[in-house]
């Protein structure tokens, strides 16, 4: 067991990653970096708030709803020693604690991270919910590669004149709330970003994750460019299930940004249109009584969303939101209440 932990552990460092574009993880690792400079070991406080009002068009029903109210503190206790914590207030409503680590700097270049995070896994699963183009999250980001987890992650940066950033780690796969399971087997995540030219980026990431008996392996690749006023972005997510337990999923988001500058209240005002498709998937933990086998927990649909954005500030600080969804279920396929057409709007406030 201790030998293939090593193995494991080798080849997702020769294999994983660090951060995708702009996440909040890189926002850290500048506040870390700046502080060791600074020796200012005065804790940092952040926060996201997004209200949002959804109007279902085939029920004709419409609902609030406080999306998020996250609060994270980040510092430092030493040189070479940095912490965060974050808490979401009403995550729809419901209390949930995010991240919880510590991380260490023991050389140029490396991390070390231990506790609650979000593990190294895709482009857009990976951003936090300040930093996310549409109200919605796409469906790689929110049914089919969305992973948080307890463990152990180390990252580092080649020190190579080609942007290369790697990270890989180990975790528990039992979830935020049962952290009291000891497991034979541990769960495993890496990714590996890479900046071929200024402002094109390319990601690669591999996942394997056993809730329960049933192991799940996801392969994804994904890439965008920035020039002018486009952000392009395009990902792609293959996910496999041991012992042919369940069909194969396949996964795509693919979406454009166009920001055109504004001079007068807001500062910029943004087009989006995205494309995103999942094909049907079981979380490997929920079975059928009758076959004894895997259910489908999320059916097949593609989805096609249209919006506009208003932002007070260049960055993503105070976002008002206009989106429409369209969804497309083949016959067979369950559709449920909140996977169905409808309007959103929402307004987003980061602290």
């Amino acid at each position: 067991m201790k030998k293939s932990l090593l193995l494991v552990l080798a080849a997702l460092l020769s294999a994983g990653s660090l951060y995708a574009q702009k996440d909040d993880e890189a926002e850290d690792q500048k506040v870390d970096k700046a502080r060791l400079e600074k020796k200012d070991y005065l804790p940092k406080i952040n926060g996201t708030l997004r209200a949002k009002y959804e109007y279902q068009t085939e029920m004709g029903a419409g609902r609030f709803e406080m999306r998020n109210a996250r609060v994270s503190i980040t510092g430092n206790v030493l040189p070479i020693v940095a912490y965060k914590a974050e808490v979401d207030l009403s995550d729809e409503g419901q209390i949930k604690m995010l991240d919880a680590y510590a991380r260490i700097f023991p050389l140029k270049g490396l991390t070390v991270t231990a506790g609650q995070m979000r593990v190294p896994f895709t482009i857009d699963a990976h951003r936090s919910p300040h930093q996310q183009y549409f109200a919605n999250r796409s469906f790689i980001a929110k049914q089919v590669g969305n992973v948080r987890d307890v463990g152990l992650t180390l990252g580092y940066k080649l020190p190579t004149s080609l942007p290369l950033t790697l990270e890989a780690g180990l975790y528990n796969g039992s979830g935020l709330t049962n952290q009291k399971v000891w497991h034979k087997e541990v769960n495993y995540s890496a990714k590996a970003v890479l900046y071929p030219v200024k402002g094109w980026n390319v990601t690669l990431s591999v996942q394997g994750i056993q809730p329960e008996e049933v192991w799940m392996r996801s392969y994804d690749i994904g890439t965008y460019v920035e020039f002018g006023r486009f952000h392009i972005e395009g990902e792609y997510l293959y996910k496999q299930y041991s012992d042919n337990a369940f069909k194969d999923v396949h996964a795509v988001d693919a979406f454009v940004n166009y920001d055109l500058p504004l001079r007068k209240a807001f500062s910029k005002i943004s087009f989006l249109a995205r494309y995103d498709m999942m094909t049907d998937q079981s979380d490997a933990k929920t079975y059928d009584e009758e076959t004894g086998r895997l259910s489908i927990t999320d059916y097949k649909r593609h989805r096609v969303t249209g919006g506009i954005t208003l932002s007070l500030s260049k960055a993503f600080r105070t976002d008002l939101r206009l989106n429409y969804e369209k969804y497309f279920y083949p016959e067979g396929s369950i559709a449920k209440e909140s996977e169905q057409d409808k309007i959103v709007l929402e307004l987003m406030v980061r602290f």
